[in-house]
């Protein structure tokens, strides 16, 4: 399928629903709106396939039915949010992001003995990552009870239900070394594995939008993993969450980002400490 401008494309033919440059436009001006995901041409037929399944799911007969009661705070609206978002994820995705984690939370267990430090997953989808975070400190400290707590967010309830379950599959723990998921996972049924009750003492999952004006966020945070979401934003929308960000955060606390997403141009609250790791600048 070929890019089209906004509002002309013509119906994608041959499927059940009809679907029209103009429903299409309607979608990603509403996404966009309340969510700051901003959706390119090319993710068309994407949303086609995802909102088919709500269309069938509510009984509507065609998008412009489905489009016409959905507003923010209905009972569709979430189901709409949660089929458009993307949730790729698994456990150290990105490796070097822990091991430069892991020699934070030394440097800090050292500069400030005895104080609970504070991380926050702002991207969570179903758990990987922030349990990942939550072994990386088990591992740092030596012990089941770090002094860490970790915030997870997301957009999506629907994935932060399976994080909050915390059990996987065996090859969901592929890149978990056997040691690590001998120590910090139990087998709860023949072939899946929930987290420790320890580690999952360390972490609380709720819903944020990072649109929204208010988040539930208490810093100071030592540390922010925003992967892999910032790069559905436009520009000014990721400068703006990141300098949310920012004031969260003392000078030295790190922010990870994913590794297509880069902050050296547009903003001076941060500075490159590594690759799509960035320090938190003074003032």
């Amino acid at each position: 399928m070929t890019d089209a401008m906004p509002g002309t494309a013509d119906p994608l033919v041959g499927t059940e629903f009809a679907f029209s440059g103009q429903d299409f436009d309607r979608i990603r001006t509403l996404l966009r709106q309340h969510t700051g995901i901003s959706l390119s041409d090319a993710k068309r037929s994407m949303v086609y396939s995802r909102l088919a399944r709500r269309l069938r799911a509510t009984g509507r007969p065609s998008f412009s039915a489905y489009l016409e009661g959905l507003r923010a705070g209905a009972p569709e609206w979430e189901y709409f949010v949660n089929a458009l978002t993307t949730n790729l994820t698994y456990f150290y995705r990105e490796n070097h992001h822990f091991q430069i984690l892991a020699a934070h939370l030394k440097r800090l267990a050292a500069e400030r003995p005895g104080q609970t430090l504070q991380l926050w997953c702002a991207a969570a989808s179903t758990g990987e990552e922030a349990w990942t975070l939550a072994i990386t400190a088990a591992e740092v400290f030596g012990t089941l009870a770090p002094p860490v707590r970790i915030l997870a967010s997301d957009l999506d309830t629907h994935v932060l239900a399976t994080a909050r379950q915390a059990v996987y599959r065996r090859d969901q723990l592929a890149k978990v070394p056997d040691q690590q998921a001998r120590r910090y996972f139990v087998e709860e049924a023949e072939g899946r594995y929930g987290v420790r009750p320890e580690l999952r003492a360390l972490v609380n999952f709720r819903q944020l939008n990072l649109l929204d004006p208010a988040w539930p966020v208490r810093g100071p945070l030592d540390a922010v993993f925003c992967r892999n979401v910032l790069i559905y934003f436009d520009r000014p929308t990721q400068l703006r969450v990141v300098e949310r960000m920012a004031g969260l955060m003392p000078p030295g606390a790190l922010l990870f980002v994913g590794h297509s997403e880069s902050f050296s141009q547009g903003q001076q609250r941060f500075v490159l400490q590594g690759r799509t790791v960035y320090a938190r600048q003074p003032g």
